[in-house]
């Protein structure tokens, strides 16, 4: 029982640690992003608005698939975390039958006397 509570506790790290980095890119990139002069857009000259845009749009592109793909990891993690549920619902049974037959064997060896 203690190996699955650590394996589950490296995990829950692990996942933990993924994520700050994630959040700190995504906080990068925000910053970079609101750093771009939007509101003096008119008054740049025709260049540096044509590769504002152009900038823009690979910021997009890029933006969009990172969301693409946490989207589909989201799909398949809840998938997992379903499938978890479904074996830990279907091993259920069994595991209070065995309880079940432990307690009844326990009462038989207690009380009934041969």
């Amino acid at each position: 029982m203690q190996v699955i509570v650590q394996i589950l506790q490296l995990i829950q790290d692990s996942v933990y640690a993924i994520a700050r980095v994630a959040n700190s890119a995504w906080q990068w990139c925000l910053t970079q992003i609101l750093a771009v002069p939007w509101d003096k857009l008119g008054d740049m000259p025709g260049s540096k608005v044509i590769i504002l845009l152009g900038s823009s749009a690979i910021v997009f592109y890029f933006v969009s698939k990172a969301a693409r793909e946490l989207l589909a990891a989201g799909e398949k993690a809840f998938a997992a975390i379903m499938t978890l549920f479904q074996v830990f619902m279907r091993a259920l049974p069994p595991i209070l039958i065995a309880g079940a037959t432990a307690a009844a064997g326990s009462w038989v060896v207690n009380n009934v006397h041969f």
